[in-house]
């Protein structure tokens, strides 16, 4: 039987790999959330992004999320987050997650929930590089708290 996946690395994450690793016969429904490197933030042209993770921590919040998604959506068959970190360039995956459940409703919802509060409460920080400056972009880069 599939077990649930909750990862932080510095490689490309494959999301086909991630769900094949979920999947079973018993889902109905697959859904991914894929979150990727846009080229442009409030009209400023983005170079790369970096990312910033305190890993132990980040996985751990990550697992909170899962046991939040499991007491709200009991349906939910198997859960998936991988959340990227170092630097990424444009179109590049910095967070796949992926739900199964039997219906499609669920798997929506819980995947909606999913990418929400993994922003909320997962350590991990983003510096966007611009053509013209950089930022750090919802909270505080690791380096500072760590000061």
């Amino acid at each position: 039987m599939a077990e649930d996946i909750f990862e932080v690395t510095r490689d490309p994450i494959n999301k086909a790999a991630l769900e094949a690793r979920l999947l079973t016969g018993a889902a109905g429904a697959i859904v991914t959330f894929d979150g990727v490197v846009r080229e442009q933030t409030k009209g400023r042209r983005v170079l790369t992004l970096q990312y910033e993770a305190y890993e132990p921590m980040a996985v751990k919040e990550m697992r909170k999320v899962g046991e939040e998604i499991r007491t709200r959506w009991p349906d939910v068959l198997h859960i998936g987050m991988i959340h990227r970190f170092g630097e990424l360039q444009i179109t590049e995956s910095s967070i796949a997650i992926v739900i199964t459940s039997p219906h499609r409703r669920v798997a929506f919802e819980a995947c909606h929930y999913a990418i929400d509060r993994v922003k909320q409460t997962v350590p991990i920080w983003k510096k966007e590089i611009f053509a013209d400056g950089e930022a750090w972009v919802e909270g505080t880069p690791l380096e500072a708290m760590q000061s």
